[in-house]
């Protein structure tokens, strides 16, 4: 069963105000070349937001959604655009530690934020095999959708960033033998009129960390129920941060190794490709050699 609690804060102190001013400074100001600029470059290249867009912003307690959430506020504000925001927290089962801190952080924050409830960290942690991060990943993806149709949204926004993208990509070819990345934007195959966008796309996770760590802020990293019980998993098995150690390695061998690994995806040469496919049809370089 699924239900949802609306948080709002209406009484902020001066204290709280300061914060929250300070924290809007740093996104426009200290950090704008690293993400303000990142961010508005993304909508703008990717054509993320037209006028009279709703946005579900999901925010998952991580310290990505939520500058994602602070910089939607800001283009808002200072935009062209007009366009209606949702802040969205999903609750799939986390403990009132972590529930607590996700609504600290939104009040620190001033986002007003509408939590929903599921069980799927109940569901997911009964699981006998299989991958219980992907199945959790899947599931929340559905509640999400369904929640952001019923408030009348018609995009959601996830904080997929730069470093997301090029994990995504690797992954791809070296465990799944295709070439494909993660898109800045879909269109939702199950839920129509629904589309996702990735609005922190361009921006680099080491200027995330930064940028959290200037403000003081604490965030959630994952927080379930699984990962808690078995580290082991978490570290040893996860292909992502395998990725991770990957692409750190390609930082140290040479800067740009990881900008043209990005850049690759944009710029592929059909002519020196063997075979592609798309909507299910195949093209062979033999079919017109």
């Amino acid at each position: 069963m699924v239900f949802f609690l609306y948080v709002c804060y209406n009484l902020v102190t001066g204290e709280t105000m300061n914060k929250i001013i300070e924290i809007e400074r740093s996104i426009i100001k200290k950090y704008r070349k690293e993400i303000w600029q990142k961010f508005v470059k993304a909508i703008n290249d990717y054509q993320l937001i037209q006028e009279g867009d709703k946005i579900g912003v999901c925010i998952s307690g991580g310290k990505d959604s939520f500058l994602m959430a602070k910089c939607f506020q800001e283009i808002q504000r200072h935009g062209i655009l007009h366009f209606d925001l949702e802040f969205i927290v999903m609750n799939p089962g986390y403990s009132k530690e972590n529930e607590n801190l996700i609504k600290q952080n939104a009040q620190e924050m001033g986002i007003p934020i509408q939590i929903f409830y599921s069980d799927i960290f109940e569901v997911v942690n009964h699981l006998d095999e299989g991958n219980p991060c992907y199945l959790c990943a899947r599931m929340r993806r559905g509640y999400l959708y369904q929640f952001a149709k019923d408030l009348g949204c018609n995009k959601i926004a996830l904080a997929h960033h730069f470093d997301d993208v090029i994990e995504t990509t690797l992954l791809s070819m070296l465990y799944g033998g295709e070439i494909k990345t993660m898109m800045p934007k879909l269109h939702s195959d199950h839920f129509l009129g629904l589309e996702l966008i990735r609005p922190m796309y361009l921006v680099h996770e080491k200027d995330i960390i930064s940028w959290s760590k200037y403000n003081q802020l604490t965030f959630l990293n994952c927080a379930c129920r699984f990962t808690e019980k078995n580290d082991k998993f978490g570290e040893e098995t996860s292909k992502r941060k395998e990725m991770k150690r990957l692409i750190e390695n390609f930082r140290k061998t040479n800067p740009y190794i990881v900008q043209n690994i990005f850049k690759s995806v944009e710029n592929v040469n059909l002519n020196c490709v063997i075979s592609y496919h798309k909507n299910g049809k195949r093209t062979h370089f033999l079919d017109d050699y």
